[in-house]
């Protein structure tokens, strides 16, 4: 007998020296631990690699049968069944996934041969299956795209109802005979990243059994929030028909004019939220979701904006088991800035919720945070226990457009004028002078650290010079820092590579490493939101602006978990339009800010901390700006 067929049969029975194993049934794979992790036992050169068509119970481009999705499967030759590791995307025939842009491929049979990133090569000699799905009209899938919509949802849910015996799966996109996945369990675990991950988000908002575990990473949880934030468009971003177009396959280019038009239709540029936005908001489902979800983001991505993540940790049941990474990058996988720990605790997070081992990791810390590059910190709970609202005013300093911060209500008015040119480090620059382009208000130096950890709120009381307004808010840590830069999203690539699993040929798991980007600032933006004023009343229904006319409108700033050390101070950053985000206003107004009727809602963890009045700190190093057109937006 070979060497992995006795570590088979000592897993079994448990009599290796070291190692835990599961009992074998019919029901339950069998899985070898050793340090707390399964480990390799089948072959992955002899993996079983197919692609079976999943039925998604549409026809959306009109063809009069039901939509089909292509599923590559590669999974263990053993008659145990397996779980299964899903990920369905729209890039694995164009951008390809992860930081080497990998594409799928197929030999000359349309077998598939090259199944992105590392989970087949990691995961599949341990025992579990990995499926990677096309999303509706891409690739293989035949059906329309429809940018987050119901047919993407129903890509992700179909294939782990046919893993369950409640869909039906064919050996061909047109035609061909039933396909039974009678190899599988039906534990499902689904992961990706930003379009990935948001469909994992999706599917389980639909509460579908046999989805045990999602894993989203820096993921949209409403679409609204990905094309627009409170009113405004973003800039760069497009639509979710433009957006579907660099993706479609021919046959979704042919005959999916009826859904681009409804899509087009359902997103007009005022930034109005519609019927089309709300079915494109899980959030809105997020109390019917049963699996347990891994969560990861980027602290600093301008991208898959905080504000998405923050939103759906929030909404989800009490009794859903999660977690959370909250790293300093941008729009980048943790695979690329926290490898080896990262690759430990998807293996663990699937052991647990696929293959019931009982290893714990539901009573670890729920939260782990970078605090600096590559410095991690961890929390229990999420949000902290100890967290609660905190409001403080703007109040007018003897500087013009500058000010406090403090629990009094202050008085009187500042105001700025919106050129459509102003960003965040224009913004942010020289705090202690005035500017014509914004307002700013500080607390004095700390005497004691504050940690702001959730969606804080900003309530502004404005008097536009003209029908039309947008305005931009923005949270900073002024003092010393060693943070991640923009460069690279926070991280560069070497040429130097790491492997992660077996190799076989056409898939090898070997994958370039990387290490931070950092900049030494002494200002940086933590939190920031965006609005269009006259949305004043409701995101539903733009209201015409009367030049002279105050308006009150509160909008939300991006989500977070920041530590403003002992010796810096917090500041609130008011102004017009940031050119890096968002679009300007027709007619650029003057805005006065009425400063008894504005207020920030920060959810502090503990009590506020103390601050004592000193002379600010000379600033000469604030956080780079991300230009639009450098957001990578796979």
């Amino acid at each position: 007998m070979s060497r992995r067929g006795l570590l088979v049969v000592a897993g079994l029975i448990g009599l290796v020296s070291g190692l835990a194993a599961a009992p074998a049934s019919a029901a339950q794979p069998a899985y070898v631990l050793k340090d707390g992790v399964t480990q390799p036992l089948f072959s992955f050169a002899d993996a079983i690699r197919e692609t079976v068509w999943v039925d998604i119970g549409l026809d959306l481009d009109g063809d009069g049968v039901g939509d089909r999705v292509a599923a590559d499967i590669i999974r263990p030759a053993t008659d145990q069944k397996v779980p299964v590791i899903l990920e369905a995307s729209p890039y694995y025939q164009s951008t390809g996934r992860g930081n080497e842009s990998e594409i799928k491929t197929y030999d000359s049979a349309g077998k598939p041969v090259k199944f992105p990133l590392f989970y087949d090569n990691y995961f599949v000699p341990r025992g579990y299956a990995v499926v990677l799905v096309d999303f509706n009209g891409t690739n293989r899938s035949k059906g329309c795209m429809d940018t987050g919509g119901r047919s993407e949802v129903a890509t992700g849910k179909s294939v782990i109802d046919w893993l369950n015996g409640r869909a039906t799966g064919y050996s061909a996109v047109s035609g061909g005979s039933p396909v039974a996945a009678s190899w599988t369990t039906g534990s499902v675990g689904m992961i990706g990243k930003s379009w990935d991950g948001s469909v994992t988000q999706g599917v389980a908002a639909t509460g579908v059994d046999g989805l045990k575990a999602i894993v989203p990473v820096s993921a949209i949880s409403s679409w609204y929030d990905w094309f627009r934030s409170d009113g405004v468009a973003f800039t760069g971003f497009g639509t979710p028909t433009s957006l579907a177009s660099g993706f479609e396959n021919a046959n979704a280019q042919a005959n999916c004019g009826a859904v681009r038009n409804e899509m087009t239709q359902g997103s007009p540029a005022n930034g109005d939220m519609t019927p089309m936005w709300v079915q494109r908001d899980y959030v809105r489902s997020a109390s019917k979701v049963k699996a347990a979800v891994f969560s990861a983001n980027g602290a600093f991505d301008l991208n898959v904006k905080p504000m998405n993540w923050g939103q759906w940790l929030a909404a989800l049941p009490p009794s859903v088991p999660r977690k959370l990474w909250l790293s300093q990058t941008g729009h980048v996988d943790p695979f690329d800035y926290r490898r080896a720990e990262w690759v430990r605790t998807l293996n663990r997070w699937f052991d647990r919720w696929l293959l019931n081992v009982p290893n714990g990791i539901e009573n670890e810390p729920q939260v782990s945070v970078e605090r600096q590059p590559d410095v991690w910190s961890d929390t229990a709970v999420w949000p902290p226990a100890g967290t609660a609202t905190t409001t403080v005013h703007p109040v007018a300093g003897s500087t013009a457009g500058v000010g406090t911060l403090s629990a009094a209500i202050g008085s009187g008015t500042s105001s700025f004028t919106d050129n459509g040119s102003g960003t965040p480090a224009s913004f942010i620059a020289a705090p202690t002078s005035t500017s014509s382009r914004r307002v700013l208000y500080s607390t004095g130096t700390l005497t004691s650290d504050m940690r702001i950890a959730g969606i804080s709120k900003i309530t502004v009381a404005a008097t536009p010079s003209t029908t039309t307004a947008h305005l931009s808010a923005f949270l900073v840590d002024y003092g010393p820092s060693t943070i991640r830069s923009t460069a690279g999203a926070g991280i560069q690539t070497l040429t130097t590579e790491s492997c992660w699993g077996d190799n076989r040929p056409g898939d090898d798991a070997c994958y370039r490493d990387t290490v931070p980007t950092v900049s030494n600032v002494d200002a940086y933006v933590f939190s920031r939101g965006w609005a269009d004023l006259s949305n004043y009343a409701s995101l539903s229904q733009t209201s015409p602006l009367t030049p002279g006319t105050k308006y009150t409108m509160t909008f939300r700033l991006s989500t977070t978990d920041h530590i403003v050390p002992r010796g810096h101070r917090l500041a609130l950053v008011i102004a017009g339009t940031d050119s890096s985000a968002i679009v300007a206003p027709a007619r650029l107004p003057r805005l006065t800010v009425s400063l008894a009727d504005t207020s920030l809602q920060l959810p502090v963890v503990g009590s506020a901390a103390q601050a004592k009045a000193e002379a600010a700190p000379q600033v000469t190093s604030v956080q780079p700006d991300v230009e639009p057109d450098q957001v990578d937006f796979r």
